[in-house]
């Protein structure tokens, strides 16, 4: 990619201006627009107007929105009509959602009735719906119709439609009837109808229904595209794998976030202010600080058993860690399983009853091992003191697997994002439950 930044560098500096817009008209349009990135200011807008049309409607979909609304600050109002003419609808509806809203009127106020219309009608769809992610570029045919009839309206309207690939069949009513793949249309006969070619077997999402939801249907059934209906079944638009490409990043990318006890951000990291990042840090680490505290009273309850077998307290680290790491893997497992739908909540006892088990060979061979290296390393510290700590160790790990699966599982029932209960949450809670297990233990093998 470096490469071609060069060569289209040294076109601008020598004013070979012909050729630079020979280059980036004939370039992919995601790297033109990751071009104007590595571009000043001047420099973003004298490219632009280089473009054509149908380029520049491309690349302005895939730049940033710092771009987007530098572009649209400085461009005329033909201009702004001419990208909003040849954008796909969910791409524009995708940069008016982010713009300020100067931005938002200065685009509004160029674009025809209908197409105003059309796009306040989907600003108002739920954030992360269905609806706020579809777009209404597709074919629609009709159960009448026959093949040669269907594709000649394809060739007719087909370069405006954002795919063509999969076609929708619609009643008089608008109520979506099947699908045909354009596959079918090829190979069948000119004179059969789309009635005996259709499938009636269809899935389709409602406008209100979660992203996540609409991610997990595209998964499964590895389409290009899924049909959006209104709760009366009538067919309003269809989302394209490319935007739920997108969703995917975004989910995954929250769910990490919250993993790591970070309240999630739209922001790319090197474009978020520092006060961002360190406000989006801090209400978490704060409530775990709150909550470590825990981990305090319990060590201050057990001070003089500290005091009375001082070296009780240098194994503290290897007990926690263990278990903490424990909860995580059991919690990160668990997580996953649900975002992929592979676990529900109908399956909580099947999860837990695995995950002790899982806990119960993990937790013996750890405390073997850890006896076995305590004997020989710790020789000084007893065989009591060995023992404590082994079997603490044993019976965290199970209970710290059985925790990790747990709590993400009741936070789904809760409503709950189950990302939420990983990571450092759950370290939290084992450390307390670690540490009263040690020192129950230790009072009783070493005292």
């Amino acid at each position: 990619m470096q490469k071609l930044f060069n060569v289209l560098n040294k076109l601008m500096e020598s004013g070979e201006y012909a050729r630079l817009k020979d280059e980036l008209n004939s370039e992919q349009p995601v790297n033109v627009a990751e071009y104007f990135e590595e571009l000043t200011a001047e420099k973003q807008l004298f490219v632009f107007r280089l473009l054509t049309k149908d380029m520049a409607a491309d690349v302005f979909s895939y730049m940033d929105s710092d771009t987007q609304e530098h572009i649209v600050h400085s461009i005329t109002d033909r201009e702004v009509r001419n990208i909003v003419d040849e954008m796909f609808l969910d791409d524009t509806v995708d940069f008016l959602e982010e713009a300020p809203a100067n931005l938002v009127k200065k685009v509004l106020r160029n674009t025809d009735a209908e197409t105003r219309k059309l796009i306040n009608r989907f600003l108002n769809y739920p954030e992360n719906s269905a609806g706020s992610l579809m777009t209404i570029e597709f074919v629609k045919l009709r159960s009448s119709m026959t093949v040669a009839t269907a594709m000649k309206q394809i060739k007719q309207t087909g370069t405006d439609k954002e795919t063509i690939y999969t076609c929708y069949v619609i009643d008089d009513q608008r109520k979506l009837i099947g699908v045909v793949p354009l596959r079918t249309l090829i190979c069948a006969s000119d004179d059969e109808t789309i009635e005996e070619l259709m499938q009636e077997d269809i899935v389709s999402v409602l406008t209100t229904d979660d992203q996540e939801e609409v991610a997990n249907i595209f998964k499964k059934y590895n389409w290009m595209a899924l049909p959006v209906t209104d709760t009366e079944g009538r067919l309003v638009g269809i989302i394209t794998v490319d935007d739920i490409v997108d969703v995917i990043e975004q989910e995954t990318t929250e769910d990490m976030e919250k993993m790591a006890a970070l309240i999630p951000s739209d922001e790319e990291y090197l474009k978020t202010p520092v006060m961002i990042l360190a406000k989006n840090r801090i209400v978490w680490l704060s409530l775990l600080m709150v909550s470590g505290t825990l981990s305090s009273m319990v060590i201050v309850r057990y001070s003089s058993l500290i005091e009375t077998v001082v070296i009780l307290s240098g194994f503290i680290p290897i007990i926690t860690d263990t278990g903490g790491n424990a909860g995580s893997q059991a919690s990160t497992m668990i997580i996953r399983g649900m975002a992929l739908g592979e676990i529900q909540l109908k399956d909580v006892l099947k999860v837990v009853w695995k995950e002790i088990r899982v806990g119960v060979i993990c937790g013996l061979a750890l405390g073997l091992m850890n006896m076995l290296k305590m004997t020989l390393v710790n020789s000084d510290a007893g065989f009591w003191v060995n023992l404590s700590v082994s079997v603490s160790m044993a019976l965290v790990v199970v209970l710290a697997k059985t925790i990790g699966c747990f709590l993400p599982i009741l936070a789904k029932a809760f409503k709950l994002d189950p990302a939420m209960m990983a990571g450092p949450l759950i370290t939290t809670v084992v450390d307390v439950i670690a540490l009263i297990i040690y020192f129950t233990l230790a009072a009783i093998f070493v005292l």
